[in-house]
């Protein structure tokens, strides 16, 4: 059960906030819809629930607003615009990522895959996907971790006919195990049909909380459509026969020469323009609107062409020798009154044996296609129960036959307690699901390759810098800048394409997850700086012989600056790109430490007051004055060495000034 409890936006400048104290629920075992036109506040209420953008109000998903919730996505299955994630990821692969991320069993994803119906495509890349298959990607992240709620924004927009059935069959089947759906739409009449309670909002405001079978009866009306020349002369002809007649008629002056007549048929409004001798341009039954004086957007109508008779006989003729008597139309949500051009509408029961989604005219179409089986009805061959979902007991019958409901994906268990695995198994299958690492890293060690060969060429380069092919015009080798890249990539990726933002809004930040990109980020510049060293030398041994592929003498001091250069490179760029949220911000905190900070530490260590760090190394051995096993002090003398050296100094000096400001941001977000 979700309760939104008076949502308000911030407002923006001088314009007044987006939504205003908007309070509805929905219950448990039910669809309910929130509707209204384009620019009403529908987005802006789910993200205000779901914690996305600063307001007030607050939302309880089954008693628990959602940062108090543990696992987020158990709870609550989120679908917000297109689905988020990199194009070049093949689907299934993206369902096995978010799988990590959620500590749900891998399998999941070939589960959630055959019930949206996507078992052909798991390989197909995210980027070729239609408007529908992309829905029913959406939908497969929403149920991979078996939530109880699914909050969907339009998820049947730009969907077929087809397509939206399935759709909503899908969320129906969730709502009949005792799931929560809450959806959006801008379609009134889809709204009737598919739904079990409607929420409606105008200019941010709520107007009303119905359930559907009241909604249909009192905002979706049908109406006859006309347009004539004699448009005023027209409406009050019209409204002069229903006062004659004593018949509930309303007529509403639209834009032009249209007129909307609620109460009546197209045969009455018909017979009443040839007698009068009225030219008429259109005359058509349509149905699809909330009505006058409710402020909508792009009309959904669907409107019926019906014939103009040519005669009051003729019209007699056509129903058998009797005529119809029009169904007056049913109340408003405001009272009206009556003027030249508008009579007042009034309320009377509706026509017997009709449902009251469908009892607007004779030629309407059914609704018996869109499964209508609720909690109480068949459930599924073989379709599990959820394992914390109970079904409700308020369900809609259907008129008709129940239409079979797909099966659900199986209940899972999720383990409660946080695993350290978690994020580390969710980053390298984000690491390794597209291409752009290996790409990367290929093109790196190509370039350097052909820079130690034309620095060989060159000559006056030392042995160390030759194999790691580090000109001394570069503040940076190509290595060390493709492991910044490589570290920018792991956060960047992440806000460009938020596959992770779903539940949450933005990317999280959790320590956990900088731990994973780290470690992962750690281990892929350590790969880069052995394949580097090993392909340049070989090159320059192929080229040149073996007298300029020789090891130097200090390889154990060489070897230790050359890891702590490209794994502090990577460092930098996952700090700065976590922190700036921009791979490019990433990249240029990378190059900016040996350009900017560099001279700086440089002149601090040429001052009179600064003692030379020269001696660390025998200090450091006299300090210690055991021997550590299997010769450690070599190793920790090396790593000083880094350090006391100028780069090393502001390598160092960089990360922990990165490290300290991510740690603040994260602890500045939890506290908020």
């Amino acid at each position: 059960m979700i309760q939104a409890i008076g949502l308000t936006s911030d407002p923006r400048k001088e314009l007044p906030p987006a939504v205003d104290d908007v309070s509805f629920e929905a219950r448990a075992g039910r669809v309910t819809a929130l509707l209204g036109a384009s620019g009403a506040g529908k987005t802006t209420v789910l993200r205000l629930m779901l914690e996305l953008q600063r307001g007030r109000g607050i939302t309880y998903f089954r008693g628990r607003p959602l940062h108090r919730i543990a696992h987020p996505s158990r709870e609550v299955g989120v679908l917000l615009g297109d689905l988020p994630g990199h194009p070049s990821r093949t689907v299934r692969g993206h369902l096995r990522m978010l799988c990590a991320a959620a500590g749900v069993p891998a399998r999941r994803a070939d589960e959630v895959l055959e019930v949206v119906g996507l078992v052909s495509l798991r390989e197909e890349r995210l980027g070729t996907l239609s408007r529908g298959m992309d829905r029913r990607l959406g939908l497969a992240c929403a149920l991979l971790a078996d939530p109880h709620t699914l909050v969907l924004d339009d998820p049947a927009g730009g969907l077929s006919a087809r397509e939206s059935r399935w759709l909503y069959g899908m969320l129906h089947a969730h709502a009949t195990q005792g799931g929560t759906v809450l959806l959006t739409t801008a379609d009134p009449k889809q709204a009737a049909r598919t739904a079990d309670r409607v929420v409606t909002l105008q200019r941010g405001r709520l107007i009303a909380d119905q359930e559907a079978a009241d909604f249909a009866r009192t905002r979706l009306r049908p109406r006859v459509a006309v347009r004539t020349p004699h448009a005023s002369r027209f409406a009050a002809l019209l409204t002069k026969e229903a006062r004659t007649a004593h018949r509930s008629v309303e007529v509403v002056r639209e834009s032009g020469n249209r007129l909307s007549v609620y109460g009546t048929t197209c045969a009455d409004v018909g017979e009443i323009a040839f007698r009068h001798g009225i030219l008429v341009h259109q005359l058509a039954d349509e149905i699809g609107d909330m009505g006058p004086g409710t402020e909508a957007g792009p009309r959904t109508a669907e409107p019926r062409a019906c014939e103009v008779p040519q005669a009051p006989d003729a019209a007699l003729a056509a129903t058998g020798g009797r005529r119809r008597k029009a169904a007056p139309p049913p109340a408003p949500d405001s009272g009206r009154t009556g003027t030249d051009e508008q009579a007042t509408v009034r309320e009377v029961p509706q026509e017997a044996g009709r449902e009251p989604a469908a009892a607007a005219t004779d030629g309407q179409e059914a609704c018996a296609e869109v499964p209508q089986a609720r909690a109480g009805g068949p459930r599924p061959a073989g379709a599990p129960t959820g394992g914390s979902r109970t079904p409700d007991a308020g369900s809609r019958s259907s008129g008709s036959s129940a239409v079979a409901l797909p099966d659900l994906p199986p209940p899972i268990s999720v383990r409660p307690a946080p695993s350290p695995l978690r994020p580390l198994r969710y980053e390298l299958r984000r690491a390794v699901g597209v291409g752009t690492s290996f790409a990367t890293g290929a093109a790196v060690l190509v370039v350097s390759a052909l820079t130690a060969v034309l620095l060989a060429r060159v000559g006056h380069t030392p042995q160390h810098r030759l194999m790691a092919a580090w000109p001394q015009q570069l503040p940076l080798p190509p290595a060390a800048i493709g492991a910044g890249l490589l570290g920018a990539i792991a956060f960047g990726d992440e806000f460009r394409h938020p596959a992770l933002a779903a539940d949450r809004g933005t990317v999280p930040r959790r320590l956990g997850l900088l731990a994973a990109k780290l470690l992962v980020a750690s281990a892929t510049a350590l790969v880069l700086a052995v394949l580097t060293v090993g392909c340049d030398t070989e090159v320059l041994y192929l080229v040149y012989g073996r007298e300029l592929a020789e090891v130097p003498a200090e390889w154990l001091s060489l070897s230790a600056s050359w890891i702590g250069l490209m794994v502090g490179c990577a460092w930098a760029g996952v700090l700065a790109a976590g922190l700036f949220r921009s791979t490019t911000a990433g990249l240029a905190a990378v190059v900016s430490v040996p350009v900017v900070v560099v001279p700086l530490v440089q002149k601090a260590f040429e001052g009179p007051s600064v003692r030379t760090a020269a001696g660390f190394p025998l200090r450091l051995r006299e300090v210690l004055l055991s021997q550590w096993p299997f010769g450690g002090e070599r190793y920790l003398e090396a790593a000083a060495r880094v350090v006391a050296q100028p780069v090393g100094g502001a390598l160092t000096l960089s990360l922990t000034a990165l490290l300290c400001a991510y740690v603040l941001t994260t602890l500045r977000s939890r506290v908020r």
